[in-house]
C-alpha cells in the first residue's frame, strides 16, 4: 500500500514498521528542527533512503490532493504539531498513533500527567482520524506497565517501543483492523501542561517534589533557589527530620544544590540558569528574584 506519514524522530519505529511490512512511502510530513528535543534528522534520512518526498511546512488540502494524484491510499500520523485537514475527499484511509490508552488521555501530550498521577500502566493507541481530535474508532492498542519511579525519558522510550510494536501489528492486519475498529466511548481530554505547572513547590514533601520533577525530565522544571530561578532536569531526594525552613539551600557541591523541604531534602543534580524567555512564560507576573 502506498502511504504518506506525518511524524517525528521519536516515532521513527512506526515509519520503519510500515516500510518493512512492504508498504511504499510516498511522502514524509514533519516539522522544522527546533531544539535538541525536536531533531527530525532520522525520519528525514529514512524518507530520503526510501525516495519519499519531504515537507517541513504545514500540511494543507492541496497536499492531500497531490497525494491522491500520486496514488497514495493512506495517511499515517504519529506525533504531528498541526491539525490534519479533512482527508476523506482525497484518501481512502487515515490513522493516528496516539500516546495514551484511549479514550482516556486525548490531547497533545498526555505523558506528563500519566506520571504526575502515578499511573501503573499506559498505552499507545491506533485510531481512525476524524474531525474530533483523538476520538476516532480504535484499530488496536498496545499496553505496557509503568513503574512507580517512571520519568519523562523512560516513558518516552516505552511509548516509542510500544508504537513500533503496534505499527507492526497494524501494518500486517490493516484491512481487518480498519473494518473491525471499535468506536470510542466517552473519554477525557487532557490539556497540554502549561509552563506555570512546571514550577517546583519546595513546601511539598520529598515524594511530591520528586514526582513533580520526573514527568518533565530533560525538558526541565523550574525552582527558585538562593534568589535565582533554575531549570532542573534531574533531582534526588530523601526524608530526614530537621527544623530548617523549606526552600533553604543547605549544601552545594560542584553543580549540585541541596534544598530543604518539610520532611527532608531534595538534591538538584542537573541544573542550569533558566532562560529569560522560558521563565517569562512560566512565571507570568511573578517576580524572578
Amino acid at each position: 500500500m502506498r502511504f504518506a506519514i506525518a511524524t517525528v524522530d521519536g516515532y521513527l519505529g512506526v515509519f520503519t514498521a510500515f516500510v518493512h511490512a512492504g508498504w511504499t512511502p510516498v511522502k514524509l510530513f514533519t516539522v522544522p528542527i527546533r531544539n535538541e528535543f525536536g531533531n527530525q534528522q532520522a525520519v528525514i534520512a529514512f524518507a530520503e533512503q526510501n525516495k519519499a518526498a519531504i515537507q517541513l511546512s504545514r500540511m494543507n488540502e492541496h497536499d492531500l490532493q497531490r497525494l491522491r494524484d500520486d496514488g497514495c491510499e493512506i495517511l499515517i500520523v504519529a506525533s504531528y504539531d498541526w491539525k490534519i485537514p479533512d482527508w476523506q475527499p482525497y484518501l481512502k484511509y487515515a490513522i493516528n498513533f496516539h500516546s495514551s490508552p484511549l479514550p482516556e488521555g486525548r490531547g497533545p501530550y498526555p505523558s506528563h500527567r500519566a506520571i504526575l498521577e502515578n499511573r501503573d500502566h499506559w498505552a499507545v493507541a491506533c485510531h481512525k482520524i476524524t474531525s474530533d481530535l483523538d476520538s476516532g474508532s480504535i484499530l488496536a492498542i498496545e499496553n505496557f506497565p509503568l513503574r512507580s519511579d517512571e520519568c519523562h525519558e523512560s516513558l518516552s522510550l516505552k511509548i516509542q517501543m510500544a508504537g513500533r510494536k503496534l505499527a507492526v501489528r497494524v501494518a500486517g492486519q490493516f484491512t481487518q483492523l480498519w473494518e473491525n475498529a471499535v468506536p470510542q466511548e466517552a473519554g477525557s481530554y487532557w490539556q497540554k501542561t502549561k509552563m506555570a505547572e512546571r514550577i517546583i513547590d519546595l513546601n511539598q514533601p520529598v515524594e511530591a517534589v520528586r514526582r513533580h520533577v520526573r514527568p518533565f525530565g530533560a525538558t526541565g522544571s523550574f525552582v527558585l533557589l538562593g534568589g535565582a530561578w533554575l531549570l532542573v532536569k534531574r533531582a534526588v531526594g530523601w526524608t530526614e527530620p530537621h527544623d530548617i525552613i523549606p526552600g533553604t539551600v543547605v549544601h552545594v557541591y560542584n553543580r549540585c544544590i541541596v534544598s530543604a523541604v518539610p520532611d527532608g531534602y531534595i538534591g538538584f543534580l542537573e541544573i542550569e540558569m533558566a532562560s529569560p524567555q522560558i521563565l517569562a512564560e512560566a512565571l507570568g507576573d511573578h517576580p524572578t528574584h
